[in-house]
């Protein structure tokens, strides 16, 4: 069975909905939960998807890739956010105004 954009639109979105956030540190798992809340048109998993879908009836086998694809769009995103110093994205503050960048960039220290 092949599935449409729309189906597989729905299965990532449930996917990401249903991602466990609440672990440590926080500064760095609220910040992504948010931006990915923020909606999008998740083409990049959904081509992923369709991708794995011409050889297999179940595209979900490649979720979880295809996720992994949207997260580190998504952290893109954020970084073109805090160059420009963007305030908003998708109609909501960016990560940065949320969140201080400061307070982001400390994590990369810890790590």
């Amino acid at each position: 069975m092949l599935y449409n954009f729309d189906q597989l639109l729905k299965l990532v979105n449930s996917e990401i909905d249903n991602i466990n956030f609440d672990k440590q540190p926080a500064g760095l798992y609220q910040p992504a939960q948010y931006a990915l809340s923020l909606g999008g048109k998740r083409v990049r998993p959904i081509l992923t998807l369709m991708a794995c879908n011409l050889y297999s009836d179940a595209p979900i086998k490649a979720m979880q890739p295809a996720i992994g694809i949207e997260i580190f769009h998504n952290f893109t995103l954020l970084h073109d956010d805090v160059m420009d110093k963007a305030d908003i994205r998708r109609g909501k503050p960016t990560v940065h105004k949320v969140w201080s960048p400061n307070n982001l960039a400390g994590f990369k220290a810890s790590c």
